[in-house]
Order: C-alpha cells, then sequence, then structure tokens
C-alpha cells in the first residue's frame, strides 16, 4: 500500500501532555498553549479532561480553559470524558467533540478503573447515546494495544474486539494506544491488521509513546498500512504514570519531521511548532522532549552566532 497523501495529527498536549505534571499549570497557560497549536496548523487540539479533580488535579479547571479558547475555524478541541457525569459538564463547557478512553487489557482495566473492559465499554454506551443526541462527536481511546504494566502482552484480537466495541457503539475514530511504548515495527502492523478487519482502516487512528524510542518506527509501520491520522504532544509532553520509565508521548515535533521527509503534508509549520514546544517547556522549567527540536534549535543557536 502506498503511503498516505496527508496526516491529520491530534496534539493531545495540552490534556494528556499535562495532566500528569506535579506542578499545578496556570489556565492561562493552557489556554495560550492551545492558542500557539492552533497558529501552527493543528487541526485538532486536545485541550483539557472532564474527570473528577480527586484523581486529576491538574484538569480542575477544565471549565476555565474551555471558555477562554479563541476558537480557530476550522480547529476542533476535543477532551476526555469518563462517564455521563463528565459529559454533561463538557458539553455545559461548550465542548463539541469528547473522547472515552477503553483498555485492551484485562488487568489495565481492573487496576486502572476498577472495572472489567465488559463493564467499562457498558459504562461507555449511554455517554456515546447521549453525546450524538446532542450532536457531540466521540472518538474511542484504546490503551495497552501493544503490551500492558501489567499483564505483558496484548493480544491483537483482543485490540480488535474492543475497538471494534467502541467504533460499533458510535465512536467516530478509534486510536490505538501503546501506553507503555513498548511496541516494535512488526508487532504494531500485526495490530493493525488485525483490527482493521473488524474497524475501517480510515477510522484508525496511532497513538504511540517513545518509551523505547520506537514511536517514530511504529508511525511510519502504520502509514506503510495506510493509517492516517497520529496523536502525538508537543514537546513530547507526558506519559503514562503506570509504565517505568515511560518517556511519553512521541513528539509532535518528531513526527511533523518524519512526515516532512516522507513527502506527507500534515498542514503544520514547523518552525512555529518548535518554537511552541520551547516555550511550554520552558513554562515547565524543562528542556523540549523533543529530538527534532532541540537539534532545529541548536542549528538555529549556532547561526545566530556565526
Amino acid at each position: 500500500m502506498s503511503l498516505p497523501h496527508s496526516v491529520r495529527i491530534v496534539d493531545v498536549g495540552p490534556r494528556d501532555g499535562l495532566q500528569n505534571e506535579k506542578q499545578q499549570v496556570p489556565a492561562d497557560t493552557k489556554v495560550e498553549l492551545i492558542r500557539r497549536l492552533g497558529e501552527a496548523g493543528l487541526k485538532s487540539i486536545e485541550a483539557t479532561a472532564f474527570v473528577s479533580p480527586k484523581w486529576v488535579p491538574q484538569m480542575a479547571d477544565n471549565a476555565e480553559v474551555m471558555a477562554k479558547i479563541a476558537r480557530l475555524p476550522g480547529v476542533s478541541y476535543p477532551v476526555l470524558v469518563p462517564n455521563e457525569k463528565g459529559l454533561e459538564a463538557a458539553i455545559a463547557a461548550g465542548a463539541k467533540e469528547v473522547a472515552v478512553f477503553g483498555a485492551a487489557s484485562e488487568a489495565f482495566s481492573q487496576k486502572n478503573i476498577n472495572c472489567s473492559i465488559a463493564e467499562s465499554l457498558a459504562r461507555f454506551r449511554p455517554v456515546v447515546e447521549a453525546a450524538k443526541k446532542a450532536d457531540i462527536a466521540v472518538r474511542g481511546y484504546v490503551s495497552c494495544v501493544l503490551g500492558c504494566p501489567y499483564q505483558g502482552e496484548v493480544a491483537p484480537l483482543a485490540v480488535a474486539e474492543v475497538a471494534w466495541a467502541l467504533y460499533e457503539m458510535g465512536c467516530y475514530e478509534i486510536s490505538l494506544g501503546d501506553t507503555i511504548g513498548s511496541g516494535t515495527p512488526e508487532k504494531t502492523k500485526a495490530m493493525i491488521e488485525a483490527v482493521a478487519k473488524r474497524v475501517p482502516l480510515k477510522k484508525i487512528a496511532g497513538h504511540y509513546h517513545d518509551t523505547y524510542g520506537m514511536a517514530v518506527a511504529n508511525i511510519y509501520a502504520s502509514l506503510e498500512l495506510g493509517v492516517a491520522v497520529f496523536d502525538a504532544s508537543v514537546a513530547g509532553l507526558g506519559g503514562c504514570p503506570y509504565a517505568a520509565g515511560a518517556s511519553g508521548n512521541v513528539a509532535t515535533e518528531d513526527v511533523v519531521w518524519l512526515l516532512k521527509g516522507l513527502g506527507i503534508d500534515s498542514g503544520i509549520d514547523l518552525d512555529k511548532l518548535v518554537d511552541t514546544g520551547a516555550w511550554i517547556a520552558a513554562q515547565l522549567g524543562r528542556e523540549s522532549g523533543s529530538k527534532v527540536a532541540r537539534a532545529l534549535l541548536a542549528k538555529r543557536a549556532k547561526a545566530a552566532c556565526a
């Protein structure tokens, strides 16, 4: 199969990237990050999560963030919701798209949300139905698609079953997440091939963490199969709190560099994106987690001194 001509990137930095930060990030900083990502050309920016502040304190300002976003035409600002209560709060805050989050690992589901996979899917069904009645688009996430911190290997067929269940109940797109970043290209292909037998390929997205440095390789493997939507996080923000050593989501800058090298259009201005990543990294008191950003910033600095 030939590579896609264009790719849509969903930047999950403002939500997935920031949710586990120990320092409280001000709402205005989150809003500014979202604005900068939009100005850089991102068309899908995951803005926040309507979850219990008891479990995710960083997202307690969700309604404030949604109220302050200057929405750009043609840009979507999806939010994560775990249940009907979260959906109601998201709709009240003006959300037009939400995401629900399931797991392909029975052990992870029990540890993470204290219920079985079947029970989690049963919880999501009324959420999706209510969202559709309110004309709210729903995206489905499947975690642990290439490995679980508790049970180890996860069978591709198990991933396919959960992905199909989410698609069948009305999710317009299914994002397949390598939560612990242990996947490799051939395993990624086998997993996607299994899912694609149940869910149309054009409805599949890839979400790869870079714990073992394999995220970009897994994205390339996915591109070879025709996947054309990928989640990424500016500056490589985020990580899985359940996975030892997890270095976080693949950096959006690294994905754009790969696509640029392949001649695939992402619609993203890499220079503006690098500047955005450097800015948010500075706000958090650290260096960008993007290798591409670090290389380009060093090149700029060298040119400025020449």
